[in-house]
């Protein structure tokens, strides 16, 4: 189940007396090894599949460049380089990593994009349903560490300084690729626009006669459900209803705390609303880490952020 459901009309303090004669149309495709989806409101059906195809192309491009799954994407390519020097790298590339590194320095290393070996650990630990020894950890930690990467904006360039080094961008890279996406569909004439990808979401101009979007957030239990109404605005949430792996009676989730190597077991989701998806992407990551009262800090940094953290338990 998707963290984030999209409910048209079922919440009343959403509608409105207005309405035109906008279509509505939803089209889905797999991206980033879960399926994308958008809905939008266009006059036609031609309208609407042109603005499609060219937010699908665009979330293609980034999966392409941002995927640590592929290992001929751009950043795997980056990674096989480190501790060569300087690699020129793309102008999408150059911004997730710089919007990575701010979050790694705001968090003293909550978020951390090198955290890619631990993260393949617990990929295997999932599989395995064991948990990985304390040496190998020890090991995957050796090999990350945010301060390890320099960018060089002015050339277009980052640097690894170890050899052995993952980026994983998994923590900021569909929120980036929501808002690509929704830009895209502004660009082709569509603003009333919804993009969906796994756990993150952003929305643009409300849809005909309502006041904004409708989406509900499932918790375990239904009464801490949240309803909210949205217009150009992100939210993303993170927590462990899909990903993740009990051992010895202990349940361990998919985020891993790069400071100490080990899955989360404190079986919260987190929530946050941001005006774009790359922000409340990157925080909903960094305060499942942090907890709330540090996350609750750090979300206080940003303008017109909103977080919510809920139990996850029964």
């Amino acid at each position: 189940m998707t963290a984030l459901a999209f409910a048209a009309g079922l919440l009343g303090r959403c509608d409105t007396a207005a309405g035109n004669d906008l279509q509505r149309f939803q089209y889905t495709e797999v991206h980033m090894g879960m399926q994308a989806r958008i809905v939008l409101y266009a006059p036609s059906e031609s309208a609407a599949l042109e603005a499609a195809r060219a937010a699908f192309r665009r979330i293609g491009s980034l999966d392409a460049a941002l995927s640590d799954y592929r290992p001929t994407s751009e950043l795997m390519r980056l990674c096989a380089r480190a501790g060569e020097g300087p690699v020129r790298v793309s102008g999408d590339l150059m911004r997730v990593l710089r919007r990575s590194l701010e979050l790694a320095r705001r968090t003293d290393g909550a978020f951390d994009p090198t955290c890619g070996p631990v993260v393949e650990l617990w990929r295997r630990a999932r599989r395995e349903g064991r948990l990985p020894s304390t040496e190998a950890v020890r090991e995957a930690l050796g090999r990350t560490g945010w301060t390890r990467v320099t960018l060089y904006p002015e050339r277009s360039a980052v640097s690894l300084s170890s050899r052995g080094m993952k980026l994983d961008l998994g923590g900021i890279a569909k929120g980036y690729a929501c808002d690509a996406a929704l830009r895209e569909l502004l660009r082709c004439g569509t603003p009333r626009a919804l993009v969906e990808i796994g756990g993150d979401l952003v929305v643009g101009s409300a849809p005909p006669g309502r006041a904004g979007w409708s989406i509900v957030i499932p918790s375990a239990r239904r009464q801490d459900d949240l309803y909210l109404c949205l217009t150009d605005a992100a939210v993303s949430t993170s927590g462990d209803t899909e990903q993740y792996v009990e051992i010895d009676g202990k349940r361990y989730s998919h985020i891993v705390d790069p400071r100490t190597g080990i899955g989360l077991t404190t079986r919260v989701a987190v929530s946050v609303i941001a005006r774009r998806g790359e922000i409340s992407d990157g925080l909903s990551t960094a305060i499942s880490v942090l907890g709330a009262v540090r996350g609750r800090a750090l979300a206080a940094r940003y303008p017109e952020v909103q977080v919510y953290i809920r139990s996850q338990t029964d």
